[in-house]
């Protein structure tokens, strides 16, 4: 009997369904649980068996959560969003895909969440498709070496500390020290250039990120630059994913061989949403409580900052990480795991930045591993043993405190080194091109402004500024372009330096 209905409706599907709506006799299968217990920013599911790492899971109201850690009777999810309409006993729904975030060209000047979800409230954004969050690094036979710079317009990154296209560069120092405004000088430098700009702000307060998306707005560099807004109010699942998401909309343009620039401000205070997040969910501590892949997590996201080789298109993907310190521990654990993930650190000072040196990069502690390898060929030749000079400076300086009798060559020493400290300085938004860059740099280490008092040098510098920009434009392209210095070219950067501190009294 049981044989006889089955072979009846067998035969009633194959008589009365057709090729174009076959598909709708077929079930579909949805495994839903509960919502056991609820903590700030994680729950506890239990009924989904066979869900897999890093699924999403679908709430009730639009909450969408993912799976962290997974257990024979239970699942815990990291929330991404507020939990206040989840309660107890909700239905929670597999959705079997992966976070991910749309991407597209459309993203420039747009202020988007973690989840891409427009902020700024001119409406939906028209994406181009959706990847991943998580995404693995390009493998070392696609990457090229890294040869281009990127220039900053800051005069002692440009010069002593070079970053590359490609590079990933590690900007640490103590709290309210200039962290933020050096990237975001790095930012405003590109909106010229061709560089897509990324800035990814993690749980900050969101008075600071207005102030950081003013000053793009302000300086029109916002409609260059995508910026990935987590802020300290919310979820602590959306701080995890955000530098991520903000990694991934930064492939895409790398992918298509552009350029881009992303800066994670910052990885200290996701590093204390993923130790929230990872003790909620009863994971076993380590040091300092942070749980024992706290290496891993930022490994594998500074890992897809890259240069792409020619084959794949020729990209570039340049990262800017800031962490903050506590009373300039660099060997505190964030910092040393971080320090060994990147290509070199920008140490930002707070005794500079207490003396007024702005901006307070401590040249002797920062380093470029790429080096001169993304450095015009023009600032090996001019600053070349800028840093060994300095360093020797600062050590003659401490020693000379003591009141020791001093020859002459060691006065006319510090006396230069006077003079290129203050050559270093640089006021917020002034920005320098790099022809500048180089004839103020060279007049400083020539000696041409060892006639200069000292506190003439910010005028003598403003001489020399406009004198080469009315008079070395076509150096300058050439210089860009990657000419090295010759001798016209350096006793055409005399020239200019000499009439420019001959035209008032500077002495």
């Amino acid at each position: 009997m049981a044989d006889d209905l089955d072979r009846v409706v067998h035969d009633f599907v194959r008589a009365n369904t057709t090729a174009r709506n076959a598909t709708e006799f077929v079930p579909k299968v949805k495994q839903v649980g509960r919502v056991i217990s609820i903590g700030d920013g994680v729950a506890h599911v239990e009924g989904l068996r066979d869900i897999a790492a890093d699924e999403l899971v679908a709430f009730p109201n639009d909450l969408m959560a993912i799976a962290s850690r997974i257990k024979l009777d239970r699942v815990g999810l990291i929330l991404l969003g507020d939990a206040s309409t989840l309660s107890v006993g909700a239905p929670a729904k597999r959705t079997q895909r992966v976070v991910d975030v749309p991407v597209g060209d459309a993203f420039q000047g747009r202020i988007v969440d973690a989840l891409g979800r427009p902020l700024d409230g001119k409406g939906p954004v028209r994406a181009a498709g959706r990847e991943p969050v998580e995404k693995p690094a390009p493998a070392i036979i696609d990457r090229a070496p890294v040869s281009t710079p990127l220039q900053t317009g800051i005069k002692s990154v440009d010069a002593a500390i070079p970053i590359g296209r490609g590079q990933r560069e590690l900007i640490l120092g103590d709290r309210q020290t200039g962290k933020t405004t050096i990237a975001l000088e790095a930012i405003l430098n590109q909106k010229d250039t061709g560089v897509v700009s990324i800035y990814c702000a993690i749980g900050q307060r969101a008075s600071a990120v207005a102030r950081v998306i003013e000053s793009l707005r302000r300086h029109d560099a916002l409609k260059r630059t995508v910026v990935v807004v987590a802020s300290g109010d919310d979820a602590p699942g959306l701080q995890f994913i955000a530098p991520y998401a903000a990694a991934t909309i930064g492939e895409f343009f790398m992918r298509r061989g552009q350029d881009a620039l992303v800066v994670f401000d910052d990885l200290t205070r996701h590093a204390r949403a993923y130790r929230e997040l990872s003790l909620l969910l009863r994971r076993p501590p380590g040091r300092e409580a942070f749980p024992g892949d706290i290496f891993f997590i930022h490994a594998r996201l500074l890992e897809r900052a890259t240069r792409l080789s020619e084959a794949i298109g020729g990209g570039s993907m340049t990262a800017l990480p800031i962490i903050e310190t506590q009373a300039q521990n660099l060997s505190d654990y964030i910092p040393t795991n971080l320090i060994s993930i990147t290509d070199g650190q920008i140490y930002v000072s707070p005794n500079l930045f207490r003396a007024g040196h702005l901006p307070a990069i401590d040249i002797g502690t920062s380093v470029s591993r790429v080096g001169g390898d993304a450095q015009l060929p023009a600032y090996r030749a001019v600053v070349g043993d800028l840093k060994l000079a300095y360093a020797q400076f600062e050590e003659l300086e401490a020693f000379s405190r003591f009141g020791s009798r001093l020859d002459e060559d060691t006065r006319r020493q510090l006396e230069r080194g006077r003079r290129v400290r203050e050559v270093l300085r640089q006021d917020q938004h002034d920005l320098l091109p790099v022809i500048e860059q180089i004839c103020i740099l060279f007049a400083a280490t020539t000696g041409l402004l060892d006639g200069v008092r000292v506190d003439h040098i910010a005028a003598a510098e403003r001489c020399i500024r406009r004198e080469v920009s009315d008079n070395l434009a076509r150096l300058g392209e050439a210089i860009e372009a990657g000419q090295p210095i010759d001798d016209e070219a350096r006793a055409a950067l005399t020239q200019a330096a000499r009439t420019a501190l001959g035209r008032g009294d500077l002495m």
